[in-house]
């Protein structure tokens, strides 16, 4: 039924908005399931934008690692996105973008920029940047994969000029993103060591948001993660701050 007006109503004001929005560009790889933990770190205002690189049927180790790091297939990602003018866009993988050690990660972003992103991170990068805000030298890696990728993050690692004191991890090479935060606490104390000063835990598609600030509390230490990195970097390139309640990289970025 049709609406009729009444004459004798003053007219409402039109309503404001919309309120205006940054864009981050997410490119991350097909089998990315966390989507929604990304958006824990996002302040009020800053809209993520989600596209995924072409699907491999292969488990994830170094072969998929290099597949889905392939700069051509990131490239038109990254130009399905900067239709909306991202401020920044931020390739959201850790394997990706450490295989090829630190120029490879450094050389994936320029790609990025090449194919029309104005500011381009990715997770790797990332990492190295949160660890020298926090300043930390000497690290502990937990991670979900294979010894063979584990391997080639900590010699990412010493590329970057940090001193990796332990590693470890659960043999992983698919449904990551299943993993409880139960089995990620153990795995977190189990790769910690007291010349730790902080423990980094790999994967954007390991679920870590709500074990932060706990596991923090109980080992004394930063505990950072892949996709807190991944956020926390892309919002740092805007100007802006991450959400993070308890969480030590992000207190330590607000200071």
């Amino acid at each position: 039924m049709a609406l009729i007006p009444n004459p004798t109503v003053a007219p409402l004001a039109d309503p404001q908005g919309p309120q205006p929005w940054q864009d981050i560009g997410v490119v991350c790889p097909f089998d990315m399931a966390l989507d929604h933990e990304l958006w824990r770190w996002m302040p009020e205002g800053v809209n993520l934008v989600f596209t995924r690189t072409p699907y491999y049927d292969q488990p994830v180790g170094l072969d998929m690692a290099e597949e889905i790091s392939d700069h051509g297939e990131i490239q038109d990602a990254v130009r399905s996105l900067v239709a909306i003018r991202p401020a920044v866009v931020t390739y959201a993988c850790t394997s990706g973008s450490f295989v090829h050690g630190v120029e490879g990660a450094r050389k994936l972003s320029a790609a990025m920029v090449s194919a029309g992103a104005p500011a381009a991170v990715t997770t790797s990068e990332g990492l190295l940047m949160a660890l020298d805000a926090l300043g930390v030298s000497r690290v502990a890696v937990a991670t979900p994969y294979l010894a063979e990728l584990t391997n080639r993050l900590t010699s990412f690692l010493e590329q970057g000029g940090k001193s990796v004191v332990s590693h470890e991890g659960l043999g992983l090479d698919r449904d990551i993103w299943t993993v409880p935060y139960a089995t990620t606490c153990g795995l977190i104390r189990q790769a910690d060591r007291p010349d730790a000063e902080a423990v980094f835990v790999s994967c954007t598609n390991l679920p870590t948001y709500g074990l932060i600030a706990y596991m923090e509390r109980e080992l004394g230490k930063p505990v950072i993660t892949a996709n807190q990195v991944t956020a926390w970097s892309g919002l740092r390139l805007m100007g802006r701050e991450a959400v993070g309640p308890e969480q030590l990289l992000v207190q330590a970025a607000a200071k």
